[in-house]
This record gives structure tokens, sequence and C-alpha cells, in this order.
């Protein structure tokens, strides 16, 4: 079973940027849809990138979509997530999360349950 651990968290300014990284143990990592998911305080957790196995697919939440990219590396069993333009409203505990099925990993809320494994987060905090 993949096992995940995330860095890059931290304190950044607003209109700046971070890189997120999510290392993976495991050797079927290449197998898994990967996703980072993201909780703020007093809000419902939420996907705001997703990736697939072979990073042919991704999907973007709209409060994202042009700041955000999400890419991976098969070789490294890492995946990434780039943020620039960061606002306030982007600070929350940031998650990744791992499961074979695309659909379970880009899908609605509903579908988080059934998330195989999670990450145990990290805090980005940016500044106004």
């Amino acid at each position: 079973q993949v096992q995940l651990v995330e860095s890059g968290g931290g304190l950044v300014q607003a209109g700046g940027s971070l890189r997120l990284s999510c290392a993976a143990s495991g050797r079927t990592f290449s197998s898994y849809a990967m996703g980072w998911f993201r909780q703020a305080p007093g809000k419902e957790r939420e996907c705001v990138a997703a990736i697939s196995w072979s990073g042919g697919s991704t999907y973007y939440a709209d409060s994202v979509k042009g700041r955000f990219t999400i890419s991976r590396d098969n070789a490294k069993n890492t995946v990434y997530l780039q943020m620039n333009s960061l606002k306030p409203e982007d600070t929350a505990v940031y998650y990744c999360a791992a499961d074979p099925e695309w659909v379970v990993v880009a899908g609605p809320p509903s579908s988080y349950r059934y998330l195989e494994v999670w990450g145990q987060g990290t805090l980005v905090t940016v500044s106004s």
C-alpha cells in the first residue's frame, strides 16, 4: 500500500509562491491517481487539483485555475503542487491523497470517503 508524506508548506505573503511535494512509498505509486486537497478552518475539505496515473489528465478547482499546477514524477514517486499568486483565502491545511480510481480522486466531495490513502497534511498560511 502507498504511504504519503507532504512537505513544502509555510508562511508566504499574498502574491507569493510555494511548491508542495508529496512523497510516496510503495512500488505501485505509478498506478495511482493523485490529488491535492485543502481544508480551511470551518470549511469543508475540497479537492484543488488532481492528476491521473500517467499525468495525461488533470483537474483543477475553479478557485485555483491559472494559479496552481499539479505535476508528478513517477520515477521519484512524488507529486507536486506549484502554487503561484497566492491569496489569503488559500490559507488551509493541504493534504495529498491517492487512489487507483481517477473518478474517486477527481470526483465530488461524496467520493472522498473512498480515497485509499491520505497524507498527514501541511499548513499553508498566506498573509495579506
